[in-house]
């Protein structure tokens, strides 16, 4: 049951990311560009995910498990500390380079897109250096 929700979400958020332009690289650059010929039309795609994440995860914060009984794994840490302003920046910069983040990558994988195969490549890239280096930096 867990596989099938899973899988059912993952469809639902892939179609609203097709839907609403956030797996159209074209239309998250133009979003982005902000001193040229700037699109806005994605701030109510982000207005209406914050609307329906804010209660949802004000929800989550009182339950112990989740709707399918499994163990809630919420963020815990409130710190702004240098490693997630940096890693915030770098997220930002690979975002305005290419107008594809994570979710919409995978998305784009699934459409058959190359460039959607070469950004999960080279995010995969990036993870496997930053475990790397965490595991030297922790001796």
């Amino acid at each position: 049951m867990t596989a099938l929700t899973a899988l059912l979400s993952g469809l639902v958020f892939g179609f609203g990311l097709l839907l609403s332009g956030m797996a159209d690289p074209a239309k998250v650059l133009a979003f982005l560009d902000l001193a040229g010929a700037w699109d806005p039309s994605l701030m109510l795609v982000m207005a209406a995910a914050i609307a329906v994440g804010v209660p949802a995860f004000a929800h989550a914060r009182r339950m112990k498990a989740s709707l399918l009984g499994q163990p809630m794994q919420l963020p815990a840490a409130r710190q702004i500390d240098r490693r997630l302003v940096l890693g915030s920046l770098v997220f930002g910069v690979g975002w305005g380079m290419a107008g594809i983040c994570p979710g919409p990558a995978l998305v784009l994988v699934g459409a058959g897109q190359f460039k959607g195969l070469v950004f999960v490549l080279a995010m995969l890239a990036g993870m496997l250096l930053f475990a790397l280096l965490e595991r030297r930096r922790s001796r």
